[in-house]
């Protein structure tokens, strides 16, 4: 007679393993947002984009060693894009969080689920439902409450408009990034993957540091080495989310990096958070959360 069975612990069930990964990982992002400003008022961004890429470049080459697996891959025109759309993505990112108080820019980049309902509408074929059409016009009410401006509160908000622009153009590098690595894991390790995001960034990066760069003091090695180890946990954090948990679930638990973002903005820069960008940023969520929902209703079906 075969012997029941015990029971699994609660803490170390998947879901629960999985949803710990993803609440650390975007609290290892939220705090290399924190490295990242801490370092912008000196540092260009090119230059922290290019350290960022070569901490990461190591921590990933040992990664593959380790896993005897070639880093070039097999389908390398899409891996260089990739590569150059997320480097693009991170650069708009880090200028938008050098501008904007912190929670505003994490809350902008975090409209990328959108543009890819969009983006994948355009260029994998799948079909655009009228609840992601909804999702996208409350995601952009929600981005317009975030960047407040001077018609809806009556006040100067300018200076605000061009960072803001930026942050929208890293979301929808991000997106454009995120299809290519959908149609990459096909066929990918995904070392690969990642590691062709900092192969080109350094190359992208690396005329504008020699020309602008500016070499770091004291401190700022410490917040440069924040930015590539918090960035290498995130990723690893994320990846062990995605296998214990279902991908649309994955996604939606890691929009409490918002969460986090807003905090340190309070704690660490004294930003303050008004009625507006709460709300702005709470329609955001919910366009995401909707466009999450939606996507994982379809697979259901198939």
């Amino acid at each position: 007679m075969a012997e029941p069975q015990t029971p699994q612990p609660w803490w170390n069930r998947d879901s629960v393993r999985g949803s710990r990964a993803l609440i650390l990982s975007s609290l290892a992002f939220s705090l290399m947002t924190v490295c990242v400003k801490q370092l912008n008022s000196r540092l260009p961004v090119a230059e922290i984009v290019l350290c960022r890429a070569l901490i990461s470049i190591v921590l990933t080459a040992v990664g593959l060693r380790l896993a005897g697996v070639s880093p070039w891959g097999q389908r390398r025109g899409l891996l260089v894009a990739r590569g150059v759309l997320g480097s693009l993505a991170l650069l708009c990112f880090f200028e938008a969080i050098d501008q904007l108080p912190l929670a505003s820019a994490t809350v902008l980049q975090y409209t990328y689920p959108t543009f890819t309902a969009v983006a994948a509408l355009l260029l994998l074929g799948e079909p655009l439902r009228r609840r992601i059409g909804a999702a996208v016009l409350l995601g952009w009410i929600g981005v317009t409450l975030v960047v407040q401006p001077q018609w809806l509160t009556g006040t100067a908000q300018t200076a605000q408009l061009i960072p803001s622009l930026i942050g929208i153009g890293g979301a929808l590098m991000t997106a454009l990034a995120y299809v290519s690595v959908r149609r990459l894991s096909k066929t990918e390790d995904p070392l690969v993957i990642i590691l062709y995001f900092p192969m080109i960034s350094v190359p992208l990066t690396l005329p504008w540091v020699l020309q602008q760069g500016v070499w770091p003091q004291g401190i700022e090695w410490f917040w440069l080495l924040g930015v590539g180890v918090m960035t290498q946990l995130g990723q690893i954090w994320v990846t062990e989310g995605l296998r214990c948990l279902p991908a649309a679930r994955a996604t939606s638990i890691n929009y409490v990096q918002v969460v986090f973002a807003a905090g340190w903005g309070w704690i660490w820069f004294a930003e303050s958070i008004n009625a507006w960008q709460v709300g702005g940023g709470m329609l955001v969520l919910a366009a995401t959360l909707i466009s999450l929902s939606a996507r994982e209703k379809r697979s259901s079906l198939r």
